[in-house]
């Protein structure tokens, strides 16, 4: 995995020399808490969004840069017919084991920390006012938190999480409560916030609690 530990620190490497040349947002929250929809508002109102979730998502689709690695580490039982990583069979293993959860871990950083600085650069150099980086686990990061210049946490009460997640993603509550588990909690989210988005009410409320924050940030 040398090469892997090598590919991340040149991607950290060039995230970290962005700093200075553009505002740096970092968005957060909670499993089911809104961040998608809080980032595709900030999208449309004009900021350049990057989600480590949907590149996540990306490189372990068919044909995705970290399936070749997971399928020698995992064996193909983790690769399901369409050749994407059987997410739910993954989940239940790294949530019991954390020497799988690292082993994850070690193939996916480096190639979504690639794909990041790539999808940065680009964006930056697009004329975008500032960048917003979309990390459900930013908190647990010491890099994340030391990189941006500005943390937002989308917040909920915990049972809306729990309801959304179970709704959305067909999942048992114990499910649930076990990711939440493995969260940092509500609590340390809050404290380290520079800004919070509370997303329990009307879209038309969340539009205008997003529009302030985009004024915000302008001014960063």
């Amino acid at each position: 995995m040398a090469s892997t530990h090598s590919n991340l620190d040149t991607a950290q490497a060039d995230l970290k020399a962005l700093k200075g040349e553009i505002p740096l947002i970092g968005l957060t929250g909670g499993i089911g808490s809104g961040k998608t929809a809080v980032s595709n508002l900030l999208g449309e109102l004009g900021a350049g969004i990057i989600d480590t979730d949907l590149i996540s998502h990306e490189i372990t689709a068919p044909g995705g840069n970290a399936i070749p690695l997971i399928t020698k580490v995992f064996g193909a039982d983790f690769i399901d017919p369409q050749g994407a990583l059987n997410r739910a069979k993954m989940r239940a293993l790294v949530f019991t084991d954390p020497n799988s959860r690292q082993a994850l871990e070690k193939i996916t950083h480096p190639l979504i920390q690639q794909e990041t600085a790539k999808k940065a650069f680009e964006l930056a150099k697009s004329g975008v006012p500032y960048l917003v980086f979309v990390v459900p686990l930013l908190i647990e990061s010491g890099f994340w938190l030391k990189l941006i210049d500005y943390l937002v946490v989308v917040d909920c009460p915990e049972e809306t999480q729990i309801q959304r997640v179970m709704h959305r993603n067909n999942m048992t509550r114990l499910d649930v409560e076990n990711i939440l588990k493995a969260q940092t909690s509500r609590k340390v989210r809050l404290a380290a916030a520079n800004a919070v988005i509370e997303n329990q009410g009307s879209l038309d409320k969340l539009k205008s609690e997003v529009l302030n924050l985009h004024q915000q940030l302008l001014k960063i």
